[in-house]
């Protein structure tokens, strides 16, 4: 399936260069089973072939489709908003473990670090594709945060983009290099999640046994 998703990423970027690599690093932002360890180094290996000056436009092309992907992420989550959001956790929580409470917490640690959350965030493997769901969902003033996403975005382009041309037809090492850093996010992610829900299913085990 990867192997048939990079040969589509390929045919979309020398069909219509600069517009797909735009286009195809928006939908990243949106769908992240589209992966950036494809596209952007692919693109850099094709621009690389047309000088120093199409790598540049390659990674403001791709840095202007991350942004807008972005964008449809935040506004997707702020046309939900905090107050829905509070509800449906209301109303649903309990089931996963979420209370009220622990919504706000989250929600003022989101506040108080949303800068370094969206900037920082915006440079890690799939936690860049999700970091736009809660700066939505708290309406983080959108000025700050197009520009702190385009900051971290074009980061991650030029470090992407920039080694796909350096190594031209070596390109699919960026790849190798970058599969392990997205395995550890991954596992990060599953061990935080796995930490949560032994934090809720604990107390109730202990409360069976005290029975």
């Amino acid at each position: 399936m990867l192997s048939q998703l990079a040969s589509w990423v390929e045919t979309v970027i020398e069909k219509i260069g600069y517009l797909g690599v735009g286009l195809l690093v928006a939908l990243e932002n949106i769908i992240p089973v589209i992966p950036s360890e494809i596209v952007q180094p692919y693109a850099g290996f094709v621009a690389q072939k047309h000088g120093f000056g199409a790598v540049v436009l390659m990674v403001i092309v791709a840095t202007i489709g991350s942004v807008v992907g972005s964008i449809a992420m935040y506004a997707i989550a702020a046309s939900i908003g905090p107050v829905r959001l509070r509800a449906f956790v209301n109303r649903y929580g309990s089931w996963v473990g979420v209370s009220e409470h622990e919504l706000t917490r989250a929600e003022n640690w989101f506040d108080r670090r949303a800068t370094i959350a969206v900037l920082v965030g915006r440079c890690v493997p799939l936690i860049r594709a999700v970091v736009s769901i809660p700066a939505g969902f708290r309406r983080m003033k959108l000025l700050p945060y197009i520009a702190y996403s385009a900051i971290g975005s074009l980061v991650w382009n030029i470090l992407l983009i920039g080694a796909g041309a350096l190594l031209g037809d070596n390109w699919e090492r960026v790849g190798e290099v970058f599969s392990p850093i997205q395995k550890l996010v991954e596992l990060a992610v599953v061990v935080a999640v796995v930490v949560f829900a032994w934090s809720r299913v604990r107390p109730l085990l202990q409360r069976k046994r005290a029975k």
